[in-house]
């Protein structure tokens, strides 16, 4: 692979690029799902190609293709020559800035002990089907669903610079849930199991047995909860529902070509304007959040970015002032930063890195905390937990939020569930009413798989984690269930 790389590389130099990188992915995907007491669907492919970037008379080019030959490389470079020369007729003022990096060698491969390529697809289907047969036998459960999707992507990477890199990243996914219905109402009670970049080794049937037996009661539960009341409660948030939050929050508001309008036109752009650098009180002392690319089957983990920058570990938040943001290597001076934060990201052969949202997460306390010493004295408040419908608008400041399942808390402790609520705030005034985490015995990671970014789309993966943790009096609203 590398030699053919190489070439395109050094065809584009000698044609007249300044900078040129080459990409090579082959991408395997298997997704398998079920419906009450049978598979539903099972869908596998395979994708391979490249793709050339080309920095050239201070534009840039970029061309792909899934023929892998020397005469398609040859090919592939002209054409993305051609379009910067193309782009070049229209510069961009100042033109492009393009970060130093080192030259470096790196060969990266996740941990994935149960290739779950390899594991039968009948001993899938008997997973997913024993726990629905499980949730059915809940009398108020009518639909029983889940899913197991597996992501390899094989990576290798060369540039003018003279990197050469190669990474192999398993990701696994999977999702049980419960539709239980009622006189006039249908409620939907789900599970995530664990996801990250590991294989079939942490998928167990018992586990799933027993995970779908309490979400077919919860889902039962949920269609005799009453609404939930309105008004400012203190809230606690489980680690998968706070992970979306710190995604939508926090993680897309410090995407540093977001910051500087390269996303308005299709998601908006962002309140973290450069003048908050270092200064700017994002939450409470309680509050740091740490992007982290070298993460442990974290979903973003995959040795180096694609421009060619090796994984790293920094704060976007430290005791809650914001420090800076998730960066690439044409974004990084803005941040008057010397280097990227390795943060550019392709989600194909055929796309252009752009800037991603890192692994990300909040911090742990760092006093002993449990959640039951979390809740001891909130007289009254709620407990979300999961994750469910959304909103939040163009600048990353206001939004909503909601959980698979929310229960309110009397007295220091949970009772009975409600439904239909909502959270509602906005980003500083929600993290700044962040008073406690719970310590690291409590924290969990949650992965993002489908983050939609760019125009054309590009869907993106990420984790993102955090203990049980308590905001104080954030406003409680009512959904759709009202």
């Amino acid at each position: 692979m590398f030699d053919l790389l190489k070439e395109a590389c050094e065809r584009a130099r000698r044609d007249g690029a300044d900078y040129a990188d080459a990409r090579y992915l082959a991408i395997t995907r298997q997704r398998v799902s079920s419906r009450d007491h049978a598979l539903s669907g099972s869908s596998d492919s395979d994708d391979r190609g490249f793709g050339v970037r080309v920095l050239c008379r201070g534009a840039w080019g970029f061309a792909s293709s899934p023929t892998f030959t020397a005469a398609e490389v040859e090919r592939v470079v002209a054409t993305a020559l051609r379009i910067a020369g193309a782009s070049a007729l229209a510069p961009r003022a100042g033109g492009v800035r393009w970060a130093p990096e080192d030259a470096f060698t790196l060969e990266y491969r996740s941990d994935c002990r149960v290739d779950p390529f390899t594991v039968p697809l009948e001993d899938k289907a008997d997973l997913l089907i024993a726990a629905n047969d499980e949730m059915l036998k809940n009398r108020s459960v009518k639909r029983a669903q889940g899913f197991l999707a597996f992501n390899r992507v094989e990576r290798w990477y060369v540039n003018t610079e003279g990197s050469e890199l190669y990474s192999d990243v398993t990701a696994s996914e999977a999702m049980i849930w419960a539709v239980a219905v009622g006189d006039d109402d249908f409620q939907t009670r789900a599970w995530r199991a664990p996801n990250g970049s590991f294989g079939f080794e942490r998928y167990d049937k018992a586990a799933f047995v027993g995970e779908a037996e309490r979400i077919a009661a919860e889902a039962e539960e949920k269609l005799r909860a009453k609404l939930a009341p309105e008004g400012e409660f203190d809230i606690v948030t489980d680690p998968e529902n706070l992970s979306l939050t710190i995604h939508e929050s926090v993680g897309h508001a410090t995407e540093l070509d977001r910051v500087m309008g390269y996303e308005v036109s299709l998601a908006g752009s962002s309140f973290v304007t450069r003048d908050k650098m270092g200064s700017f009180r994002y939450g409470s002392e309680a509050v740091t959040l740490t992007a982290d690319n070298t993460l442990e089957h974290g979903l973003a983990t995959q040795g180096f970015d694609d421009d060619g920058v090796p994984a790293q570990r920094w704060n976007i938040v430290e005791d809650g002032i914001f420090q800076t943001y998730s960066s690439g290597r044409e974004f990084a001076h803005y941040a008057d930063e010397a280097r990227s934060r390795g943060a550019c990201r392709a989600d194909h052969w055929s796309s252009i890195p752009i800037v991603r949202i890192p692994n990300l997460y909040l911090a742990p306390g760092r006093q002993s905390l449990t959640p039951d010493e979390l809740i001891g004295d909130i007289d009254h408040g709620f407990y979300f937990e999961g994750m469910d419908s959304f909103s939040i608008d163009q600048w990353r400041l206001n939004f909503q939020f909601g959980g698979n399942a929310v229960w309110e808390i009397r007295n220091g402790r949970r009772v009975g569930m409600v439904k239909a609520a909502l959270y509602q705030s906005s980003t500083p005034t929600f993290w700044n009413a962040c008073i406690a985490t719970c310590d690291a015995r409590f924290w969990e990671p949650h992965g993002v798989t489908t983050c939609g970014k760019g125009d054309p789309m590009q869907v993106a993966q990420m984790t993102h984690g955090a203990a049980p943790t308590r905001f104080r009096k954030i406003r409680i609203c009512r959904g759709r269930d009202a």
